[in-house]
């Protein structure tokens, strides 16, 4: 062997997956996913369920891929890579829902549930009869993780209030999951912090954090999720993850990226000393 010729050091990275739909303008979905992977020390695989033509300022067109499309990519995924854990986003349709929640019944992987439904700019990324389709996924999830408005529409309640948030959180357990966080940057607390609430059928705790004072928020859910996830990958226990997640999300939000010529992005390069 040449005096110059380097030999590989094979190193052997912790692997996520997501299984999410494209944004074209990077901010959010499976970009979005793997950029936060990548930043967390975690490799990434995808599969695709479907493609959004969007950009900073909302979203112009929407394309789901066949659901065999989506088996195939899964299958492929499944029958070569150690998955350590799995990120579930935006899967538009009930058949692309029933698709992913019948690949994933065999998997032992801890799941990290995104309930996309309305994105940020206000289009909707879910249609309504996939609403009750998400049954199968809930019961696979091991964290469910929606927004105010998200939990609202599916359980009916505002998770504004301890008993709100218990409320909500019960209306997963019910369906099977065996934890929810429920997010609070889409709740007024008065007092300019926000507070997300992590919640188990034996315990709830609070992470409650300062405000970060912006509009430029697209991608911040799909960034918290695929955070978590990598943090399951990695071996943390969820509250680590979770803890570790927001943190990765705040930096994100307190130095967003100004692309594009809408409300911009949560920026995925910016510093994260605990990266």
């Amino acid at each position: 062997m040449s005096d110059d010729m380097l030999s590989p050091t094979p190193e052997t990275p912790p692997y996520a997956l997501t299984i999410a739909s494209s944004d074209s303008g990077g901010g959010a979905g499976i970009q979005a996913d793997l950029k936060t992977m990548t930043r967390l020390g975690v490799y990434g695989g995808s599969v695709i369920v479907g493609v959004t033509s969007q950009n900073t300022r909302g979203v112009t067109g929407t394309h789901v891929l066949p659901s065999e499309t989506v088996r195939t990519q899964f299958d492929a995924v499944a029958d070569d890579f150690d998955i350590g854990a799995i990120k579930l986003g935006m899967l538009a349709t009930a058949k692309a829902v029933e698709t992913v929640a019948e690949c994933l019944s065999d998997s032992d992987a801890p799941i990290v549930v995104d309930p996309v439904m309305v994105a940020t700019s206000g289009d909707r990324l879910l249609d309504e009869d996939a609403i009750d389709a998400y049954d199968d996924i809930f019961a696979q999830a091991t964290l469910v993780t929606p927004n105010a408005d998200e939990a609202a529409e599916l359980t009916g309640h505002v998770p504004d209030s301890p008993e709100a948030t218990r409320e909500a959180a019960d209306w997963f357990f019910e369906r099977g999951a065996d934890a929810v966080l429920l997010k609070g940057g889409h709740v007024e607390t008065g007092d300019g912090t926000v507070a997300d609430t992590l919640v188990t059928r034996d315990e709830t705790t609070t992470f409650t954090n300062p405000r970060v004072d912006t509009d430029r928020t697209h991608g911040s859910g799909c960034t918290l999720s695929s955070a978590i996830a990598a943090g399951l990958a990695r071996g943390d226990d969820l509250e680590t993850a979770v803890e570790r997640g927001i943190a990765f999300t705040r930096a994100a939000l307190a130095a967003p990226a100004d692309v594009g010529q809408g409300a911009g992005s949560v920026n995925h390069l910016a510093d994260f000393g605990d990266g």
